[in-house]
């Protein structure tokens, strides 16, 4: 089993930034990959307030947030990000087409041994490793937000995924701090399919007048000890990304995921969460 010493990173948004940082904190070089240098700049602001605030918190030292950074390299051409990766880890938004035309770039430019991840919360892993035509060197790799800070690694397991790759994904988990979770390759998988069946009926109830988004939440931190509550979770997640997810899984696996009315008004109304400055609360 290789090992991985060159990573690149497809998409500079939150994951993509985050799965890059940690990469380079645990001592790979770093190629991440995005289609212009605006959105570039943004995930490399986003790794030095990251880093800077685990050194101000002491989690961090100085010598090892700057040799971190230094490991990071930025470009928008897929060809030159991929080329000499051992592992590459594609972090773009949520849209199968998408998604399967960058694996077959991907596999006509990576080297043969190179372990190659989706960090999809949702589609399926087997149908992106079946366009990509390496389909045993394709896993899922679902990290969760914010990167740094959370330690679950979802590896999800397509049809054809083999074992050399799975225990590659769980080699690679353990060095970056992770804990892994294997899965099979099923709508939703497990975590994604859990959190938004809650945070769907969380919706509703809040459209039904239950309760407020506070209080809603609230009985969730309190009495069930979750640290975020699942209203304001879908605010950091994105509204606009749980009702594509939650589209999906309708599709899917049936009735309990339609989506309901007040996300879709939401979305439309542009009232995304966090990154549009409102959701279900103001920021």
């Amino acid at each position: 089993m290789s090992e991985i010493r060159n990573v690149a990173v497809l998409g500079a948004g939150t994951m993509g930034h985050g799965i890059a940082q940690v990469c380079a904190v645990a001592g790979m070089d770093v190629v991440m990959r995005d289609v212009d240098d605006a959105a570039l700049a943004r995930g490399q602001r986003g790794i030095e307030g990251s880093l800077g605030k685990l050194t101000e918190k002491g989690k961090l030292d100085a010598p090892a947030r700057d040799a971190a950074l230094a490991r990071i390299r930025v470009t928008t051409e897929l060809a030159d990000a991929v080329r000499g990766a051992d592992l590459v880890v594609e972090a773009i938004p949520e849209i199968m087409a998408l998604k399967i035309e960058t694996f077959r770039a991907v596999a006509a430019h990576a080297p043969a041994h190179a372990l190659l991840a989706s960090n999809t919360s949702s589609l399926s892993v087997t149908e992106i490793g079946a366009a990509s035509g390496a389909p045993e060197r394709v896993v899922g790799l679902h990290f969760f937000n914010p990167v740094p800070l959370m330690t679950l690694l979802e590896i999800v397991r397509g049809l054809a995924t083999s074992d050399a790759s799975v225990e590659r994904a769980r080699a690679l988990a353990t060095r970056i701090g992770k804990e892994p979770i294997v899965v099979k390759d099923f709508p939703g998988f497990a975590t994604s399919r859990l959190g938004v069946i809650l945070g769907c009926e969380a919706i509703r109830m809040l459209e039904s007048g239950v309760a407020s988004a506070a209080d809603i939440d609230k009985a969730m931190k309190l009495g069930y000890r979750h640290p975020m509550g699942p209203l304001e979770l879908t605010d950091l997640v994105g509204l606009d990304v749980r009702l594509a997810i939650l589209e999906h899984l309708h599709r899917e696996l049936g009735e309990q995921f339609r989506p309901p009315a007040l996300l879709r008004q939401m979305v439309r109304a542009g009232k995304l969460g966090k990154k549009s400055g409102e959701g279900f609360y103001r920021y």
